[in-house]
């Protein structure tokens, strides 16, 4: 009871099990089975489960499907502006790393073979990346890129930033346009990202431009989709003037 207010038993349990996260555990550690808490406590399952769901949406904990239930390593926090995927998580405080899932030359689908001014059968550099924090799971980064301005894209380095690699070559991006959408889960998401299909996600789809010569030319449009669990974005919102 707190200030003549009884705790409810779940409310209870939860600021119990956040207390021994941060007290006895460390980022990435397993948390103790659902019989070993309720004999700790004293409670049901249900009470259990209801207090490590309530953690999960905090973001101290995490499921992982199939193994278990850990503490976190924290949330990748993001503001909505042009920046990589590892200034994002060095910011956070977290390790980034990059597991490279495809890079190849492939004819593109239609919308994006019309942003990157393709004609029918072209080619484009497809490069899909699983992206890291901590060594585990964040997002899936689905991109295409011209062949003529990226030629020895398939020989670099992609496991750092692409738009540092950009910028080396005389192309960096230097406008985008984002929309963000939350979504569920494709099975093959699902499986890159260890999460059960259907799991939410926020998908990022962007279409980026740099400057060559003067001229506005297409330089990437990718699909980058999010754990909803480790990613949040943050933004910061003024008052606009009211028109006279």
């Amino acid at each position: 009871m707190t200030d003549g207010v009884p705790i409810l038993k779940h409310e209870a349990v939860r600021r119990d099990i956040r207390a021994m996260v941060t007290q006895e555990l460390r980022p990435g550690a397993a948390l103790p089975g659902e019989r070993v808490l309720e004999s700790t406590y004293g409670v049901s399952r249900i009470t259990i489960r209801r207090a490590i769901a309530d953690l999960c949406a905090e973001g101290v904990l995490v499921r992982v499907h199939g193994k278990g239930t850990f503490v976190s390593h924290g949330q990748i926090q993001s503001s909505l502006h042009l920046a990589s995927f590892n200034e994002d998580m060095r910011q956070s405080g977290i390790d980034p790393a990059t597991r490279i899932l495809l890079a190849a030359a492939e004819v593109p689908p239609e919308r994006v073979a019309h942003f990157l001014g393709l004609g029918p059968g072209e080619r484009a550099h497809h490069v899909k990346r699983l992206r890291l924090g901590n060594q585990l799971p964040v997002s899936v980064d689905d991109c295409w890129l011209p062949l003529e301005m990226t030629p020895g894209l398939l020989d670099a380095d992609l496991t750092g930033s692409l738009y540092g690699l950009l910028s080396s070559w005389g192309v960096p991006v230097v406008q985008a346009h984002q929309t963000v959408a939350a979504d569920a889960a494709s099975p093959e998401s699902a499986a890159d990202l260890e999460v059960p299909a259907g799991s939410p996600v926020l998908v990022f789809e962007r279409e980026s431009v740099t400057v060559v010569g003067g001229e506005t030319r297409p330089i990437e449009f990718c699909v980058s989709t999010y754990r909803a669990d480790r990613y949040r974005l943050s933004m910061s919102l003024e008052e606009q003037p009211l028109p006279a």
